[in-house]
């Protein structure tokens, strides 16, 4: 993960914190994939995937969590769930993270930005 890819994953962590989510895992891998953060907040335990585009990218950076990408944040969950039980309800959010060269123009977090399918 490039510089940038870190800045965003640190900002979005921070906005959460901030936003009275609790820190769950950040980073979890398995050989389904990747999850950037796991985090909680009242019912909820989020599986967070961050995008990080520049002001003038020709798309949002949600629609770069494609159909595939979903399908292994979802696996990954899956397995995340299997080896850590909770009563919490699962879902899917996506913080996108807007930049201007390394300067953070805007954080906006998309609660169940997906579901299963």
């Amino acid at each position: 993960m490039n510089n940038n890819g870190k800045l965003a994953e640190l900002k979005a962590t921070q906005y959460l914190l901030t936003n009275k989510y609790k820190l769950v895992d950040y980073n979890y891998y398995c050989r389904f994939g990747e999850i950037d953060i796991i985090a909680s907040k009242g019912k909820y335990l989020a599986f967070i995937e961050v995008k990080m585009r520049d002001v003038n990218s020709i798309a949002q950076p949600k629609e770069f969590v494609d159909f595939q990408k979903q399908q292994k944040i979802i696996a990954s969950a899956k397995m995340f769930l299997s080896q850590n039980k909770t009563n919490l309800q699962p879902r899917f959010d996506v913080i996108e993270v807007v930049c201007e060269g390394k300067e953070i123009k805007s954080i906006e977090h998309l609660e169940n930005a997906f579901e299963l399918v």
